[in-house]
C-alpha cells in the first residue's frame, strides 16, 4: 500500500519561513543585521565626499518630491517593550530656489517606563542668483522630551541665514564659500535656556587629480560668545576599478570651550564588489 503525503497551503507557509526563523534562533541573522550596518556605515563615509551644489544648482525635479520611512517593534514575554520611529525628507525645487525639510523622531518604553523621547526638524533654503552667487537660510531644532537635569539639553535651536560665492568652478576643480549669520538657542532640563548671536563660514573644495583619484577638504567655523568651534574634513578618494573604491580621511574637530580643545579621527573605507 503506497503512502501520500499531503501537504496544505498553512503547511507549505510554514516551512516556506522555517529558513528565516532557524537564522534567528542559531544567531546568524543577528550577524547578518550587522554586516548591513558596516556596509551602511562605509557607506556614509564614500557619500561624505559628495556635495550636489558643487558645481551649480543642483538639476532636482521641478515641485515637490520626497521620501519618508516609519518603523515600530512592539515586545513582549520575557521584555516588554516598544520602539517608534520616523524619519522624513520633503524638498520643492522651483526655478532658483531650492527648499528641503527634513524631521525625525525617535520613541521608546521599557517596561512601560519611557526611555527615549526625541524630535528632530531641519529646514535648508538655497535661491541662485547666478552660477556664482547664491543665497542659504538654515535652520534647525532639537528636542529631548526626557531631559531633566542641568546637564540634559531639553531644546537645541539653531538659525542662519547669508551669502555664497563660488570662487572656482572647472570639471576639475570646485571651490565656494558661504559665510552668514545665525542665532541659537539652547534650553536644559531645569528650564534655564540662552540665547546667543552666531557667526559661520563655510568652505567645500573639490580638486580631481585624475579619473580614478579626487579630494576634498570641508571646513565649517561657528563663533559666538560662548565658543569658538570648527571642523575640518579631508578626504581621498580613490576609485581603482568599478568594483573597487577607497575613502581615507581626516577629520578634525575644535571647541576652544572644552578642556582638551581638538579632537582628531582617522577613517579608511574601502568598498568591494565581486
Amino acid at each position: 500500500m503506497k503512502k501520500h503525503l499531503f501537504l496544505t497551503v498553512p503547511a507549505l507557509a510554514v516551512f516556506a519561513v522555517m529558513p528565516a526563523l532557524a537564522q534567528d534562533i542559531t544567531g546568524i541573522q543577528n550577524l547578518d543585521d550587522r554586516i548591513t550596518d558596516i556596509e551602511q556605515d562605509v557607506a556614509e563615509d564614500m557619500a561624505r565626499s559628495n556635495d550636489a551644489a558643487r558645481f551649480g544648482s543642483p538639476d532636482y525635479k521641478p515641485g515637490f518630491s520626497g521620501s519618508a520611512a516609519l518603523g515600530y517593534v512592539a515586545r513582549t514575554g520575557n521584555t516588554e517593550s516598544q520602539e517608534f520611529n520616523l524619519g522624513a525628507r520633503m524638498r520643492y525645487a522651483e526655478g532658483n530656489w531650492v527648499q528641503t525639510f527634513g524631521v525625525a523622531a525617535d520613541f521608546a518604553k521599557d517596561a512601560g517606563v519611557r526611555t527615549k523621547e526625541d524630535l528632530f526638524a531641519v529646514y535648508d533654503a538655497n535661491y541662485y542668483l547666478n552660477d556664482r552667487f547664491y543665497l542659504f537660510g538654515l535652520g534647525r531644532v532639537q528636542r529631548d522630551g526626557l531631559a531633566s537635569t542641568a546637564d540634559d539639553i531639553a531644546r537645541d535651536g539653531f538659525v542662519g541665514f547669508g551669502p555664497g560665492y563660488r570662487v572656482v568652478n572647472t570639471p576639475d576643480m570646485a571651490w565656494r564659500v558661504q559665510a552668514g549669520i545665525g542665532v541659537s538657542y539652547l534650553k536644559d532640563g531645569l528650564g534655564n535656556s540662552e540665547t546667543e548671536t552666531g557667526y559661520l563660514a563655510s568652505s567645500r573644495f573639490y580638486y580631481q587629480i585624475s579619473d580614478a583619484v579626487f579630494l576634498t577638504n570641508d571646513t565649517d567655523i561657528l563663533s559666538s560668545d560662548t565658543a569658538l568651534r570648527a571642523n575640518n574634513d579631508f578626504g581621498v578618494n580613490f576609485k581603482m576599478s568599478d568594483t573597487l573604491s577607497t575613502r581615507v580621511s581626516y577629520l578634525t574637530d575644535y571647541n576652544d570651550a572644552r578642556g582638551i580643545r581638538t579632537d582628531n579621527r582617522l577613517g579608511v573605507s574601502l568598498v568591494i564588489g565581486f
